[in-house]
């Protein structure tokens, strides 16, 4: 009997000791636990920055339009409302066009823009921008010295009428224009070009009834020097250039 007692007596404290046992383990879970959600509320509460629409940006605008633009701004929001693949940097929209308008507030996205076919003119272009083509010989254009990204400034050559007929005159046309595409040597010598809407119509009344010059300006720290209206007076005898 003695030994009967005993046994039981081993088993109750071997079955008391086990339940203490699985009761540590689950306090050691559950505490686990709770600091983990602690921590994960804690996380999601942290300031984190995103790329927020400034203004309404439409569909079809180009990322780097909006990054150099200021249509978007750098907004902090809790580490928790951050939307999925939300844009911190910029530069992440280089090369990219909106998918669809984007509402002022709005976080800018890695699926808000997609990857835009090379040389895509719209990624070059907003507001009252506007790209022009013409065409121009290998001399005036300087075709194979000009290229894309270049910046150029543009004289025109008309006959003007005056009280003692016509005369041929040359003035600055337009400055500082960027050429989005060049033609290569050899080419149809058609360039593409970035003016202004209200200087698109100017150029293209040139390009009918005058003649083009592109100029190559430096690439940096080009000095503004507006000349005047070039006419045989003022080239021969040395007139004073009328502006």
């Amino acid at each position: 009997m003695v030994d009967i007692a005993q046994n039981l007596f081993s088993t109750r404290r071997g079955s008391i000791l086990v339940g203490v046992g699985a009761a540590v383990i689950a306090g050691i879970v559950l505490f686990a636990y709770l600091h983990a959600y602690r921590n994960s509320v804690n996380s999601s509460a942290v300031p984190s920055s995103v790329l927020v629409a400034k203004s309404v940006i439409q569909k079809g605008t180009s990322g780097d339009i909006v990054g150099t633009s200021g249509l978007y701004q750098v907004a902090s929001v809790p580490k928790g409302q951050l939307q999925v693949g939300a844009l911190t940097d910029p530069a992440a929209l280089t090369g990219r066009i909106a998918v669809a308008d984007i509402l002022p507030g709005q976080q800018l996205t890695a699926a808000s823009f997609v990857y835009a076919p090379p040389g895509t003119l719209s990624t070059k272009l907003t507001g009252t921008d506007r790209a022009i083509t013409v065409s121009m010989d290998a001399q005036r254009g300087m075709i194979g010295q000009i290229g894309a990204g270049d910046r150029i400034d543009i004289f025109v050559g008309l006959n003007s009428a005056g009280i003692h007929g016509s005369q041929p005159v040359i003035k600055l046309l337009l400055s500082n224009v960027l050429v989005l595409r060049a033609p290569y040597v050899g080419g149809s010598g058609a360039y593409t070009l970035r003016v202004p809407e209200s200087q698109a119509a100017q150029l293209a009344y040139a390009a009918d009834n005058g003649h083009l010059w592109f100029v190559a300006r430096p690439a940096s720290g080009a000095k503004v020097q507006i000349p005047g209206l070039v006419t045989a007076q003022t080239l021969l005898l040395g007139y004073k250039a009328v502006r």
